[in-house]
């Protein structure tokens, strides 16, 4: 059924479609996170190891969010790893398994990407679809991001 919100129907599959593909990218960066959780080795494993898994942990309670505001908005949510693969816009790294630094790299990046998108994200659910709320609630997950990438941001040397 379609939500009577204030929000037309176009516009609000607007909203789903972008929030369609944020969903795709946590799910990405939770399954390569989770990767390099399984997967890091070295002088500092304990402390990365557990860094990876507080992160895993926060996208895997994202992944749910916005799973839940698509549903809000009057959309099925995606759900398979073929849709999430075909709506990322992160890329991942089959086959291959990183050094440390370059887990850390990676995984900087990807942050910093999502929150470079986020902020162009922001604007068309405020000014073109009168989405505030998912404006708010992409605000929110752009704000974990940056705290996440300011973390592994402190590794860099």
């Amino acid at each position: 059924m379609t939500p009577h919100i204030g929000i037309t129907p176009k516009n609000l599959k607007k909203s789903t479609t972008i929030l369609a593909t944020i969903l795709s990218n946590e799910m990405t960066l939770y399954v390569k996170t989770r990767k390099f959780h399984w997967n890091i080795s070295g002088n500092s494993f304990m402390e990365l190891h557990k860094l990876f898994e507080e992160q895993y942990r926060i996208l895997e309670a994202n992944i749910d969010e916005v799973a839940e505001r698509i549903s809000q908005l009057g959309e099925k949510t995606i759900g398979t790893m073929k849709e999430f693969i075909d709506n990322s816009t992160l890329k991942e790294s089959p086959k291959e398994y990183a050094s440390q630094k370059h887990m850390l790299e990676e995984l900087l990046e990807n942050h910093e990407q999502l929150v470079t998108e986020f902020r162009d994200y922001i604007p068309a659910f405020e000014e073109n679809s009168n989405d505030i709320g998912s404006a708010d609630f992409v605000t929110g997950l752009l704000q974990q991001h940056e705290k996440m990438a300011w973390v592994l941001r402190r590794y860099q040397v």
